[in-house]
């Protein structure tokens, strides 16, 4: 169980490391996409917790804490928040690299938490359940459950956005490509979702239980 500890444990501060860092250049008046002109410090932190982009990481973060100290770790709703943590940064790296990236024009300090909230992050959470799991933990009731996140996410989103004119992500801004353009950009997003999880729960049948007593 020791190399499942040190890569957890890896995981964990990496994720804590970028989430902190996002924070202090959040904090300082840093740019978050294409914000040029920051708002007021309140609203800037509130904007920072309703990111996809940093519930997942901090869904990372908690969970490889935990499994850096127990490898083995389960239970019914630890299985439906690390189900979570792996789908949701998965997403996370794949709509940033395809869709965000060619958005941003950071440099400095923003690039490096940029690329390690997006790919460095990401990259270090999913090879680590391949390699690692804990499994078996994915079954179909988990993943339904799991779901309840990301649609929550989208609706208090939308709801919130329709209210006060901000979206974390240019492609839920109605304002911008209409109303059809953001409904199909969210389904497709959701099949992603959808997609990863059956995948997770494939290759978690197929493989062998992890971890391994004494490994």
């Amino acid at each position: 169980m020791r190399a499942a500890r040190a890569w957890h444990l890896l995981t964990a501060t990496v994720a804590l490391v970028a989430l902190v860092l996002q924070l202090v250049l959040v904090v300082k008046g840093g740019r978050v996409l294409s914000e040029a002109y920051p708002p007021s410090l309140g609203d800037r932190l509130l904007r920072f917790v309703a990111y996809f982009t940093v519930e997942s990481n901090l869904l990372v973060l908690v969970t490889t804490a935990r499994l850096a100290r127990d490898p083995a770790h389960d239970g019914p709703w630890w299985r439906v928040v690390r189900i979570d943590a792996v789908t949701g940064i998965a997403v996370t790296g794949l709509v940033h690299w395809f869709l965000l990236r060619p958005l941003l024009h950071l440099d400095g300090a923003d690039l490096v938490a940029d690329r390690l909230l997006h790919v460095v992050v990401p990259v270090l959470s999913v090879v680590g359940w391949l390699l690692f799991g804990p499994r078996p933990r994915v079954d179909w009731s988990a993943c339904l459950r799991a779901l309840a996140w990301p649609v929550g996410w989208v609706v208090v989103i939308l709801v919130s956005g329709g209210w006060t004119g901000w979206y974390p992500y240019p492609f839920l801004d109605h304002r911008l490509h209409g109303w059809g353009h953001v409904v199909v950009v969210c389904a497709a997003i959701t099949a992603l979702f959808v997609v990863v999880l059956a995948a997770q729960g494939e290759y978690d049948r197929r493989r062998a239980p992890r971890p391994v007593t004494g490994s």
